[in-house]
């Protein structure tokens, strides 16, 4: 049984390389969902890393302007199309769109709908999507941490970083973070030791508290200081890339930055000296087996949320914005004095 039901959706459009204020709010009616989608009404969305990225063109493999951003989704299914389960109806679900989700209404296929209890909040849902997602795939499918091992995360206030430390202090993981001061006592309250990433000596701060090297690093930042990271490691450690935020300000080619690193991490890995250098990518695998891409973030965020429904997890929301005031949630979101994720929900 289909839905021909169409909604009047509301968008944030990304126009072009823009300042925030230069984002757009339309107005128009969604189509019915076709074969295999649904319609999901947004309870929350957010703002991630790659909406700033996108905003300056630098996104590694963003669509042409103009679009809708919106990385991922929690929201309830109003409608569905051919194909298209009914029983879906008036349940609640998670769904990473890379693009789309900062909308009131959007088509979602079936098929990327991820459950969320009823217990646990649309927004804490939110939080942890993409965030939870990542920091649990690069904790234990990517380094392989354990308990008693030691670890560094650099960015450890941001919202993959704030999930990364607890995660790995629930397992009895040691914990370095980095952050400016002002987000030191919220890492000391998560359970890890901060250090100041404006510290010129940074890295040797690092290495004072861990004389033997880490046993892994997850790093975002990318950049020239990715050697020290590589360099922290011991013997058997891993550093996990994620992300090339040093090179979000520069000009020119958004691929650029990120095949550089590529070649650098390879090149790592091709040393016979114990260590491995690992680039994490959300969407690794899911051209070649999409079903199998799906089922493995479905049981992850689904260990994720169980996480957050047992209070072993706390979401770490910075700020909530109504969809019209997305301007102000970018902006906050850019403005780098937030601890966790600034998060994006209906009109009140």
């Amino acid at each position: 049984m289909s839905s021909t039901i169409t909604a009047t959706a509301i968008e944030i459009v990304l126009p072009g390389k823009v300042e925030p204020e230069g984002l757009e709010l339309r107005t128009r009616e969604l189509p019915a969902p076709g074969k295999g989608q649904v319609v999901l009404r947004m309870e929350a969305t957010g703002v991630s890393f790659a909406e700033q990225q996108m905003r300056r063109g630098k996104y590694y493999d963003q669509p042409p302007f103009p679009f809708v951003p919106g990385y991922d989704v929690v929201g309830t299914v109003t409608a569905v199309g051919p194909e298209a389960d009914a029983a879906l109806l008036g349940r609640r679900f998670a769904a990473v769109t890379k693009i789309g989700a900062w909308a009131s209404h959007l088509l979602v296929n079936a098929a990327d709908l991820m459950p969320v209890p009823d217990e646990v909040d649309a927004a804490a849902a939110e939080t942890v999507i993409v965030n939870g997602v990542t920091a649990w795939q690069m904790l234990y499918r990517t380094a392989k941490v354990g308990a008693g091992q030691t670890i560094l995360v650099l960015g450890a206030n941001g919202g993959v970083g704030s999930t990364l430390v607890q995660l790995a202090r629930h397992a009895g993981i040691t914990v370095i973070g980095t952050a400016s001061s002002r987000h030191h006592d919220t890492l000391r309250e998560l359970g890890a030791t901060p250090v100041d990433y404006r510290d010129p000596l940074m890295y040797a701060r690092i290495r004072e508290l861990a004389p033997d090297g880490v046993d892994a690093v997850f790093d975002h930042v990318g950049g020239p200081g990715i050697e020290d990271s590589w360099r922290l490691l011991r013997r058997g450690g891993t550093l996990v890339s994620y992300g090339t935020a040093a090179s979000k300000d520069e000009e020119g080619s958004s691929q650029l930055p990120v095949l550089k690193l590529f070649a650098r991490l390879n090149a790592w890995n091709a040393l016979p000296n114990g260590r491995s250098a690992h680039f994490y990518n959300l969407w690794a695998g899911k051209r070649r087996c999409r079903a199998s891409w799906q089922r493995r973030m479905t049981e992850d965020l689904a260990q994720v949320l169980r996480l957050v429904a047992d209070g072993s997890l706390v979401p770490q929301i910075a700020a909530r914005f109504a969809l019209s005031d997305t301007v102000a949630a970018m902006e906050l979101a850019e403005s780098r004095t937030v601890a966790g994720k600034v998060v994006i929900v209906p009109e009140v």
